[in-house]
C-alpha cells in the first residue's frame, strides 16, 4: 500500500488527522506520482475532515492558542 493511503487510513481509522501526518501528505503530494487509489483516498479523507467526522490536530491547536491568548 502506498503511503498516501497509509496515512489517509490510518487518519480515518483514528478520526483524528495529526499534524505530522498533515505534513507528511502534504509533502507526498507535492513530491511523489501517486495514481487515482492515492488521490481518490485523499479526497475521501477531504470529505471526512470537511463533514467533521476527522478532526485536524492543527485546528485544534490554531483553536486552543486562540482561546488561550483571549483570556
Amino acid at each position: 500500500m502506498s503511503p498516501i493511503r497509509t496515512i489517509v487510513r490510518q487518519a480515518l481509522a483514528a478520526g483524528y488527522l495529526t499534524v505530522d501526518a498533515e505534513e507528511q501528505l502534504r509533502s507526498l503530494l507535492q513530491t511523489t506520482k501517486y495514481g487515482l487509489e492515492d488521490f481518490e483516498a485523499f479526497i475521501a479523507l477531504q470529505t471526512e475532515v470537511v463533514e467533521g467526522r476527522v478532526k485536524q490536530q492543527a485546528w485544534e491547536l490554531l483553536r486552543s492558542n486562540s482561546i488561550a491568548a483571549t483570556v
